[in-house]
């Protein structure tokens, strides 16, 4: 703590004792009509040395909500550097100074301008300062205090929710917790009973109860039962000063439920037993019918689980439970025949699956209930004695033979008798048939193994007195092996024999295949025919595995004498018939080396030794085939060259300039350059078409004004085109040709010195000097020469 030599008087009114440094324990609504001063400065009586505070003297204490007319007093402010005479006043600064809180700058007192709120602000903080009035600068240093706001009970409790919901288990024990309210006081809690808070049940007795002090509320009866009643609502209360009279409050609705519990076992309501009919041709899996128990519970604790306990249709019956209506479907588990049994009786049984134990007194929880089945009779269709049938036959078999019969009977009381028929669409090229009084089923062509292994057909079998009423069965008929078929080579075999061959040399080794089945394997036997068995100049070796070797009979044979043999073997089987055939291998004469390898089968390289092989014959043709493309290529070329060109000189070129070196008259010489003259109509008239221009059209001239007629230039322009047009030589008609045409001469005549030696008399030149200052020179020289001449 700062000492100073001076320091503010705090004065606080509103007791009868002095202030102090804390606040008074009792509140007073008004102020004593003589404050007083505490002053404690070095000239008071009391010899307070102020050395170092050692108390709090810097707090005022103001009640909230001021109700009345006048500004509210709250305290003097005094320094013991005033004197009285008005020397200094105070000034007062912080939270709402000027505006909430105002201060009388000569006498130091502080008054509240309006009525204050706790609960919007509790605790204002301002400073003050004595200044001297003469020279603005402070007598004390500045000093803070505050200002705390006495509260009163003008707010009520206010709950955190406007309407709780809660659940609780029915059937709970008293005292079961169920959910807690608070509410809350936003009067200051460490100043009297104003934010004490006490709940109190307005509504909801005598269901349940809640704690004054906590706000908790409880169950307060014993066995609820949700089934009679699930939704609860209780209004709660709670009140401040402790519930004292004269206290604010509010009020808070609760709404509580009930939640289930499996308390209630399920029952059937039906109390005979359940009746129930269903078609012997029903299926397995059909619902027969459905069945359910009721249970007053809800959710998980509803649940049922269906059974089959007992009964004849243990066997012929199953039930499943349908989890969405809780229900048990009664299904047929076997196919139901009427004829042998036509009414089954069940014993079902429904029962929760979740058991609360607290509640098993109240069991059991299952119920069990007598279902009775009644089959009904359906005309069914025939049925065969069995699902499919396998029959075989030889391929051998004549038409009409019975193969196999098939059996079908009406499964009714009836005993209807049964048709039987092939289904042609498995049966296209009706191969089979089958006798439709008895089901014996024989061919109608003729069976080949090696064609067809395998025939699947189907049979129908339908009641006679009602046609409708058919069934089918698959037929797989296999047709068995006989030894129909020969052997025969495995390829087609062809192949040579060299010229220089030694006797008893291998050249080719013969395989065959059969197409009949061997169940054993087949074993081939080979041999030369027997019309060349002894003059054949090769001989066959069976290996004895199939297979059989060619070999040559002589040593060296000749293209010349014979260049293919045709050698016929004998191919034989050792199945039952034994079949054989004759198969023939082709053998060519050729020329080898002296390894044996083959150089050329050819016959008529021998008889002509002397001709030209096949490679030169192909240079040979090569050759001329070129030689022809050379002499079109030549022609082509030379066909081209002909072609002369349009222009041939070489100054006649294209778009060449013609000139014509004609010199023009003087400056007065306007006729040569006469344009109107070059647009006249008589000249265009006279002009021809030249023979190097061939136009697509032709453009009649456009009239122009007729000028002035000047037969000199159209003469010369005249003669000019007509020696172009006659040209044969003349460049395109797009060159341009050049005119030049001097003229007749000048007004002036020549002044040429050539021609003054022609003339006798001398000449006059003073008309020179008229002619203007271009002709000046000319007149200084000539009228020079005559002046001199005179003198």
């Amino acid at each position: 703590m700062r000492t100073y030599h001076c320091f503010w008087l705090l004065v606080w009114l509103g007791h009868p004792h002095q202030s102090s440094p804390t606040p008074l324990s009792k509140r007073t609504n008004g102020f004593l009509d003589h404050p007083k001063v505490l002053d404690t400065s070095r000239n008071s009586k009391e010899e307070l040395h102020r050395s170092k505070r050692s108390w709090m003297w810097n707090q005022f204490f103001l009640l909230e909500e001021y109700t009345g007319t006048d500004y509210q007093y709250v305290g003097k402010l005094h320094s013991d550097q005033d004197k009285g005479d008005g020397s200094l006043k105070y000034i007062l600064s912080g939270d709402g100074a000027g505006d909430l809180f105002i201060i009388n700058e000569n006498t130091g007192d502080i008054q509240a301008t309006r009525r204050l709120d706790r609960e919007e602000k509790p605790v204002y903080i301002l400073r003050a300062q004595a200044i001297n009035k003469k020279t603005g600068r402070p007598v004390e240093p500045e000093s803070e205090f505050i200002i705390k706001i006495h509260d009163i009970n003008d707010n009520e409790p206010l709950f955190t929710k406007d309407v709780y919901n809660a659940s609780v288990p029915e059937m709970s024990d008293v005292g079961t917790f169920v959910v807690q309210v608070s509410a809350t006081d936003a009067d200051d809690p460490t100043y009297g009973n104003s934010a004490r808070v006490v709940y109190s049940i307005l509504q909801g007795q005598p269901y349940f109860s809640v704690e004054s002090e906590t706000g908790i509320i409880k169950t307060a009866l014993l066995n609820m039962d949700r089934e009679n009643r699930e939704q609860y609502q209780v209004v709660i209360q709670a009140k401040d000063m402790g519930g004292q009279m004269g206290g604010l409050s509010g009020t808070t609705t609760v709404n509580i439920t009930l939640t289930d519990v499996n308390d209630n076992p399920p029952r059937f309501p039906q109390i005979g037993a359940y009746q129930f009919r269903i078609a012997e041709s029903a299926p397995p899996d059909a619902p027969v019918g459905r069945i359910k128990a009721t249970d007053a519970d809800v959710g998980e604790n509803a649940e049922m689980k269906y059974s089959v306990m007992e009964g004849d249709g243990l066997e012929m019956f199953t039930v499943i439970t349908d989890k969405e209506t809780q229900e048990g479907i009664l299904t047929v588990k076997k196919p139901l025949d009427f004829e042998k049994k036509r009414q089954f009786t069940l014993k079902v049984e429904a029962a929760n699956p979740h058991v609360d134990p607290r509640f098993i007194y109240l069991g059991p929880f299952k119920d069990v209930t007598t279902v009775r089945v009644q089959v009904e009779d359906v005309d069914e269709p025939p049925v065969f004695s069995r699902p499919a049938y396998v029959l075989e036959v030889k391929e051998d078999v004549p038409i009409n033979t019975v193969i196999g019969t098939l059996t079908a009977r009406d499964p009714d009381a009836a005993r209807n008798p049964i048709k039987y028929s092939v289904d042609r669409h498995t049966d296209m090229d009706r191969i089979f048939n089958i006798d439709s009084g008895n089901g014996s089923i024989f061919t109608s062509k003729p069976l080949d193994r090696e064609t067809f292994l395998w025939h699947n057909i189907t049979v129908i079998a339908s009641e006679i007195n009602n046609p409708k009423e058919s069934s089918r069965v698959p037929v797989y008929i296999k047709v068995l092996d006989v030894n129909d078929n020969a052997p025969e080579f495995a390829m087609y075999y062809e192949t040579f024999v060299c010229e220089n061959a030694k006797a008893e040399q291998l050249i080719q080794t013969l395989s065959a295949i059969d197409k009949d089945d061997s169940f054993g394997g087949h074993k081939f036997s080979f041999s030369l025919a027997p019309e060349v068995a002894g003059s054949s100049n090769f001989t066959i070796q069976d290996n004895r595995d199939n297979t059989a070797g060619i070999f040559t009979r002589k040593t060296r044979y000749s293209r010349h004498d014979m260049s293919t043999y045709l050698l016929p073997v004998v191919i034989s089987d050792n199945d039952y018939p034994i079949q054989s055939s004759t198969e023939t291998v082709t053998i060519r004469v050729c020329a080898c080396d002296q390894r044996g390898k083959m150089l050329s089968c050819n016959a008529e390289a021998l008889i002509h030794p002397t001709g030209l092989s096949t490679g030169a014959l192909i240079a040979i043709l090569l050759c001329i085939i070129i030689l022809l493309v050379t002499v079109v290529l030549f022609a082509a070329l030379r066909r081209q060259r002909k072609k002369e060109p349009l222009i041939i000189s070489k100054e006649d070129i294209r778009d060449n300039i013609v000139s014509y070196n004609d010199e023009g008259g003087g400056e007065e010489d306007t006729q040569a350059f006469d344009i109107g003259t070059l647009r006249n109509p008589e000249a265009i008239e006279d002009n021809k078409l030249r023979r190097d221009i061939v136009p697509e059209a032709l453009f009649v001239p456009r009239r122009t004004p007729v000028v002035r007629d000047n037969t000199d230039v159209r003469d010369f322009i005249s003669q000019r085109l007509k020696e172009n047009d006659t040209d044969p030589t003349a460049p395109p008609y797009d060159s341009l040709a050049t005119y030049a045409y001097e003229g007749n001469g000048s007004v002036a005549e020549s002044l040429s010195s050539l021609e003054s030696v022609t003339t006798d008399g001398d000449q006059d030149y003073d008309y020179l000097s008229d002619w203007g200052p271009r002709f000046k020179k000319l007149a200084d020289m000539y009228g020079g020469a005559d002046s001199d001449k005179d003198s």
